[in-house]
């Protein structure tokens, strides 16, 4: 009699193994085609060419599968007994729970980490500095009627140059020997 008991209930651990295995393994691939053809025109904003950006989607799609079908495995085991449907309908329930959390934050992660390189791309191809300008250089003083070596025609500076004036008097930043490291 205890040797039919025990059947059975390993017969209900390995239908929850195997349910566990086939919704894991279809929700997998039905994630990651998803993510595939979804990301595709995202991957290709992010690295402006399309050809690097399949190539980088199968990549993805190639670590996503051994990450999750890995952890898949990993947690497949279950030590007690099940000595039930519902306790194996809850084992199960847990398990698919924990496989869609991992899908979940691989699927951030990924996101997150090729949305800070699009970020960074961007910011190396914009066209004007980050920051402005802390301070201006100052500029010669020329004895009245001489010209100054790569002063421009007509004796002026072309527009824009110093638009707030001439420098103010006192030490610049950025400028003479207390910024030098060598000179201290």
């Amino acid at each position: 009699m205890n040797t039919f008991k025990k059947g059975v209930h390993m017969d209900i651990k390995v239908w929850m193994y195997v349910i566990y295995l086939a919704v894991s393994v279809g929700l997998t691939i039905w994630v990651a085609r998803a993510l595939s053809r979804n990301g595709q025109v995202f991957l290709e904003e992010v690295f402006a060419e399309e050809r690097l950006a399949r190539a980088v989607n199968s990549l993805l799609v190639v670590g996503f599968y051994l990450l999750n079908l890995g952890y898949v495995t990993v947690a497949m085991k279950h030590p007690d007994p099940v000595d039930s449907t519902s306790q194996a309908m809850e084992e199960l329930s847990l398990k698919i729970g924990l496989v869609l959390l991992v899908l979940g934050a691989l699927h951030f992660f990924n996101v997150f980490a090729l949305g800070r390189y699009r970020r960074n791309r961007l910011r190396q191809l914009a066209t004007h500095p980050p920051l402005a300008p802390i301070g201006r250089l100052p500029m010669p003083s020329a004895p009245p009627g001489s010209q100054l070596v790569g002063a421009y025609p007509g004796g002026g500076q072309p527009t824009g140059a110093h638009p707030a004036g001439p420098p103010p008097d006192g030490p610049q930043p950025g400028v003479g020997p207390t910024n030098n490291p060598q000179a201290r």
